[in-house]
């Protein structure tokens, strides 16, 4: 088996077509697997209903994040943990010196440390680690519009758009966070993508043949700006007939039917932007670190491109954020307590960390490859404990929880779940413990995106403007789910989600928020072993697509 490097790690390399991968899985013997299982395993990467996701999250799912040497302790640089010093300049401090050197991580000791601003993570490669989330906490006094001003929302009205944006704990590239906040104050309210605040900070690196969705090879035009390592944006643009959407949703006379020109939020999304890292340069032929998520048709001018500087290889771990607490707002008007966000990241990683009393939790906003693990969402009850937008692609959340709020809801205020839209694609959320929320497709055509063994109490609601166009695109799975209230919306898919797969969830009923399909006829949706969470194998899909072993021929 070929092996390639990135990043200094080298991995198997999972390679090639379907056609060229000879596959087994030691999850789940043939004898006991789920027969949708055993189909899919026949053709990973192009089944139409299940999208192939074992190399999501951080390195491609890597059990262990990097380790590194420690740099700086944050009491070095003046932070104290008395409850009266304000420590986040001190802990920014450190972060920018461990990023000067190169990276490595910045320690922060058992305590509390208050903080009277944003702790930025804007450097790649360096690790900001406390002493575990039951022992180090940050205390935040302030929120995102007291530091930064008010966020207005790019598609008017009077929301607020730190309701799903921005943190206080950032993970971005520094002149990317730099050129957001000037645009914030300046009211020029930008995108928040991998492209800039006009979407215009990007070159075409090289045109790209056409190809079919799952091929791990491409052919390209000129391979000489092309360099094994390098992370690049895939593009594809619409056509005048959304040929382009239509295939996110699986094609076919429904989607075609759609009438997707008044859909103005949804196609502000578009083109569709897909970050990959380059595995492989031979002549014209690049190999990609991921399986292609989409076809490449000419149609849709597929090219990839540069993008703004990424941040990489960064992580926070073993701390607990604590916001001061206060009302939740009304629904939309949120003042930006917020958690912990990863924007415009790659191969990034958030791992046991608890945040507390928090409008909005954990954003993946245009963040791909990241991994966020052992995390929990606690407190008076937040609007979006999870949220992945803008373009967010191939991210991992695994061992999360949503704890009960603290608090009763104020009125008018809203409560969703694990929030994906925007284009997102192939994310996975995977062994969860939801005691509150919902499955929240929030339009935006996301599409093949995985929610695997996961218990819910499903008292949410999703949300969604109607021009940001339909609830779900093609190959959505939701696989051995546990609903403890036996509320099916948006967890029984089969009715509402085209080309998906819902297997071994409880029997559920529709009650309170109740949706309607999108798309007119036949769905082509897979319902397997409905009432019978207990009896799937495997039990979680994405560890079964991991365990997958590939050999490349």
């Amino acid at each position: 088996m070929n092996e390639f490097n990135v990043m200094g790690m080298t991995r198997r390399s999972l390679l090639g077509s379907a056609a060229a991968v000879a596959l087994t899985a030691g999850t789940a013997s043939a004898a006991q697997a789920t027969p949708l299982w055993r189909e899919y395993r026949r053709t990973p990467f192009t089944h139409p209903q299940i999208p192939y996701v074992g190399r999501a999250g951080c390195l491609a799912g890597a059990e262990r994040f990097p380790r590194r040497r420690v740099v700086a302790d944050i009491r070095d640089f003046g932070a104290v943990a008395d409850g009266s010093t304000d420590s986040a300049p001190a802990i920014n401090r450190a972060i920018a010196a461990a990023g000067r050197t190169g990276g490595g991580t910045v320690t922060i000791p058992p305590g509390t440390f208050r903080i009277d601003d944003v702790i930025r993570v804007d450097r790649s490669n360096v690790t900001l680690k406390g002493a575990g989330s039951s022992r180090t906490t940050l205390y935040a006094t302030k929120n995102l519009t007291e530091l930064i001003g008010t966020y207005g929302s790019r598609y008017g009205g009077d929301k607020s758009s730190w309701s799903w944006a921005g943190g206080l704990i950032w993970l971005a590239p520094r002149a990317r966070w730099e050129s957001l906040v000037a645009a914030i104050r300046a009211r020029a309210w930008p995108f928040e993508g991998w492209t800039g605040n006009r979407r215009d900070e990007w070159r075409t690196l090289t045109t790209v043949a056409p190809a079919r969705q799952g091929a791990w090879r491409v052919r390209v035009a000129d391979a000489s700006a092309l360099r094994p390592g390098a992370l690049v944006l895939l593009r594809l643009a619409d056509d005048g007939d959304h040929t382009l959407l239509e295939h996110m949703c699986g094609g076919g006379p429904g989607p075609e039917a759609y009438f997707w020109d008044d859909k103005t939020k949804l196609t502000s999304y578009v083109p569709y932007e897909w970050p990959v890292r380059i595995a492989r340069v031979r002549g014209c032929e690049v190999t990609l670190e991921r399986p292609l998520p989409l076809d490449l048709r000419p149609e849709w001018q597929p090219q990839l491109t540069t993008h703004v500087p990424e941040l990489t290889g960064s992580g926070v771990e073993g701390l607990t954020l604590e916001a001061v607490e206060t009302p939740q707002q009304p629904h939309l008007l949120d003042k930006g307590h917020n958690g912990v966000v990863l924007q415009c990241a790659y191969d990034c990683w958030v791992d046991d960390v608890t945040v507390r009393h928090v409008d909005n939790g954990f954003g993946l906003v245009a963040a791909s490859a990241c991994t966020l693990r052992r995390t929990r969402v606690a407190g008076r009850g937040s609007h979006h404990p999870y949220f992945c937008r803008e373009g967010s692609h191939d991210n991992l959340v695994e061992d999360f929880t949503i704890e009960e709020r603290t608090s009763p809801a104020p009125a008018g205020t809203q409560l969703h779940g694990i929030n994906v839209e925007g284009l997102s694609s192939y994310n996975v959320w995977s062994r969860g413990d939801m005691r509150m929320g919902t499955f929240d497709s929030h339009r935006g055509l996301p599409f093949a995106n995985v929610r695997t063994d996961i218990t819910l109490n499903n008292n949410g609601r999703h949300g969604g403007d109607a021009s940001a166009g339909p609830l779900f695109g093609a190959r959505f799975t939701h696989w051995n789910v546990r609903v403890t209230n036996g509320r099916a919306g948006l967890v029984k898919i089969d009715g509402l989600a085209p080309y998906s797969a819902t297997v071994g969830i409880d029997e559920v009923r529709e009650f309170d928020q109740i949706d309607v399909p999108d798309f007119a006829g036949d769905l082509h949706t897979r319902l397997e072993l409905y009432g019978s969470p207990g009896a799937v194998r495997p039990r979680n899909l994405y560890e079964a697509q991991r365990g997958l072993k590939g050999v490349v021929r």
